[in-house]
């Protein structure tokens, strides 16, 4: 019987091979001190990840034997809009029930609100293989994800109300855009009102593009400070389903990941609590929030390239053309090649991420219950600054990978991937959209900048280079060092211009130039540690990452100042 998990070994190695993850389980666990209260606490590290592997075999079998099969036929119906409420596709629910019964909901919460206590790193695996079954199920299950932000930022009481529920299976949204805000929140205007009287908040206004609008539990970003127009008159709500108020006023058509539905709602005296402080609610929550979605599509951005890589493979080993399989023919296995490669090297930017914000998470909630010592502080503020330099990148790159990948996997089956019939025609129109929302690529690359210019990625790049090869790849090695000089070159010349239109105008090729040095970078170190699942796509992706090192640092290098006008209309 197929398993997700059990048959991508790779999944398994990102799980373990890094020595952070000693660090990530003992600031999880703090101490293993739930293993006296919850007979399925771990008692140590050995322990944790055995807990970890089974969960995540429960996962991958879930994922291959019932999502999977389910994902056309609930692309297929789709969700509807029924008298202001929304009905899922029928075998959704199948979806959630197994999901429920499996226990997958609440992963990374603690345990006393029902929770498994698993760190981001092994919550991004099961997110992983989810959206490999379908990516538009993935948007419900993983918005569950949003508990992070109400754990993080609410009270005790809203933690021992609401977390149980989000571990119990009920589902979660965070309602941010409106028709007139979408990327630019400063805009918000839904407006949010208190009453003295019934010592709450209503909130009423409109609400658009809200994937799984009509969830149990809503993080709702609205005005609360009359008269003001900017970020700083915004906080975060928690609406309550059971309260009533909000209507689904229509469910979008869209291109793909039609399980999910994306709503426009209305919120006509929804009753409302505010969620952490006033005024907080773009400036610090939103941000927090938008975080970890960013690290959940790049999540289902590599799912969508593990099917994409999956369906092509096996067509092309199945088709035969001119006497046989078309596998063996040099401009089809180059394609195929080059998915796993991006498939692999993005994945080991996603994992990395998912460590580096699992550090500083666990630090944070250390610190909820005692001051941290000096030395504490600096490894929050160095792992909160990778993760800030890194989830930009994972999510921006495996988006566009995974659209590339679902391009190129339609292409290895010729006319007959333009068919319905065939799941690789899905995976490219679920792509689409990974590029686009939770900020668009060229948002990522504007929250990379400074990141750049500081030499957040230069600095990761040397400690990266400081790693030991096996002898056989040291050339290879000098290879991925040519184009990190590069890189660090084409930032010089970029700030000796000094000129911020300048800056603008290259910024999407420095930021691509950064993700390529990194990744060439991490695949070298994996495929040093695990060759049998590395090494071929090490090769390859080195070879496409020095043409695109190329390409960019041309760019750079050839554009100057005075032709920026070339590039306006």
């Amino acid at each position: 019987m197929a398993n997700f998990y059990t048959d991508h070994p790779e999944i398994k190695f990102n799980l373990e091979s890094s020595p952070l993850m000693q660090r990530i389980v003992e600031l999880k666990e703090n101490g293993y001190a739930d293993k006296d209260s919850f007979d399925y606490a771990p008692e140590d590290y050995a322990d944790a990840i055995d807990s970890y592997n089974r969960v995540l075999e429960v996962a991958g079998d879930i994922t291959a034997n019932t999502i999977f099969p389910n994902s056309e036929d609930v692309d297929a119906e789709g969700p509807h809009c029924e008298d202001g409420r929304v009905r899922y596709a029928s075998k959704t629910y199948e979806n959630l029930e197994a999901t429920r019964k499996a226990g997958l909901n609440g992963v990374t919460m603690p345990r006393r609100f029902g929770g498994l206590n698993f760190p981001i790193t092994a919550y991004t695996a099961i997110n992983e293989m989810i959206a490999s079954a379908d990516a538009g199920f993935e948007n419900i299950w993983s918005l569950q994800d949003c508990i992070e932000t109400l754990y993080e930022f609410g009270d005790e009481d809203q933690r021992s109300r609401f977390i149980p529920r989000v571990c119990a299976g009920e589902t979660m949204s965070m309602d941010l855009t409106e028709p007139d805000a979408g990327s630019d929140l400063q805009r918000v205007m839904l407006k949010a009102t208190y009453s003295e009287e019934d010592k709450c908040w209503y909130l009423n206004g409109v609400k658009r593009f809200i994937t799984n609008g009509d969830s149990d539990i809503h993080l709702v970003l609205a005005r609360s400070e009359e008269g003001t127009h900017d970020g700083r008159g915004l906080s975060m709500f928690i609406y309550d389903k059971r309260d009533g108020g909000v209507n689904v006023r229509r469910i979008e058509n869209k291109l793909g990941i039609h399980g999910s539905p994306t709503c426009e709602l209305v919120y006509k005296n929804a009753k409302a609590e505010l969620c952490g402080r006033r005024k907080f609610g773009l400036i610090k929550y939103v941000m927090a929030l938008m975080n970890g979605a960013r690290l959940g599509i790049a999540a289902q951005s590599v799912g969508i390239s593990q099917m994409a890589y999956n369906e092509a493979l096996a067509y092309a080993k199945d088709r035969k053309q001119f006497g046989q399989a078309i596998v063996n023919f040099p401009a089809v296995y180059e394609m195929i090649s080059n998915i796993k490669a991006r498939l692999d090297a993005g994945r080991a930017l996603l994992y990395q991420t998912a460590r580096y914000v699992d550090i500083y998470k666990g630090l944070e909630d250390i610190e909820r219950t005692r001051k941290l010592t000096d030395e504490e502080k600096a490894e929050l503020k160095l792992y909160q600054k990778l993760a800030s330099a890194c989830t930009p990148l994972a999510k921006g790159m495996n988006s566009e990978y995974a659209n590339l990948n679902a391009y190129d996997s339609i292409q290895v089956h010729g006319g007959s991937g333009y068919m319905l019939e065939y799941a690789c025609q899905r995976l490219y129109r679920d792509a689409r959209i990974t590029s686009i929302y939770e900020g668009t690529t060229q948002l990522q690359t504007v929250a990379a900048l400074p990141h750049i210019t500081t030499g957040t990625y230069s600095q990761m790049l040397v400690e990266l280079e400081a790693g030991e090869v096996a002898a056989e790849y040291e050339s290879l090695k000098a290879r991925a060092k040519a184009m990190d000089a590069k890189f660090n070159e084409a930032i010089e010349t970029v700030k000796a211009a000094n000129n911020n239109e300048f800056t603008d105008l290259c910024s999407r090729h420095l930021y691509e130039l950064a993700a390529n040095c990194v990744m060439s970078q991490l695949l070298l170190r994996d495929a040093t540690k695990a060759p049998e699942l590395f090494e071929k796509s090490m090769k390859v992706y080195l070879n496409l990452a020095e043409a695109e090192v190329a390409k960019h640092y041309n760019f750079v290098k050839s554009v100057d100042v005075d032709a920026i006008q070339n590039y306006k209309k």
